[in-house]
């Protein structure tokens, strides 16, 4: 099933998430969210997504890799490298805008998968940036807040 995407001023998309607990990551409800929130990334064609955009206000996390949507619960960003580049990010939540966002090029971040396995990971390029923007999500910061040289009113 689709989920609506809140988009922004949406009080919900300003709110941290929760941490998911390992009884909730495997309960059938759960793994249906994410069933629900993979297919709401792909549909509306999304580089990832973040539970809070869907008014659900979990450490849930959906990536769209070159392998197929991943899923990364209750993460951390461990290490961000010293080393950024500055790229062009867009948003479902905030349709229509873009901006220059700086990222780190290389993150090390723990997760849990939808199987409640715990994981560290080196992600560079791609990875890392849709993850640093993602992860944002769910701390309540959207990549508005982040736009190097603002020209438009956001």
């Amino acid at each position: 099933m689709t989920l609506k995407i809140l988009t922004n001023p949406n009080q919900l998309l300003r709110q941290k998430s929760a941490t998911i607990e390992k009884e909730e990551i495997l309960s059938s409800d759960f793994q249906n969210f994410l069933k629900d929130l993979t297919q709401t990334m792909l549909e509306f064609d999304g580089a990832g997504i973040a539970a809070p955009q869907v008014g659900v206000s979990k450490k849930a996390i959906v990536v769209n890799t070159e392998n197929g949507p991943r899923i990364f619960l209750n993460p951390k960003i461990v290490f961000k490298s010293f080393s950024r580049n500055i790229l062009e990010e867009g948003c479902l939540s905030v349709p229509g805008v873009f901006g220059q966002v700086k990222r780190s090029k290389k993150i090390w971040i723990k997760y849990q998968d939808e199987n409640n396995a715990w994981h560290r990971e080196r992600c560079d390029t791609y990875l890392s940036r849709v993850l640093q923007h993602e992860y944002d999500h769910l701390n309540g910061v959207l990549f508005i807040d982040k736009v190097i040289n603002k020209k438009n009113n956001f």
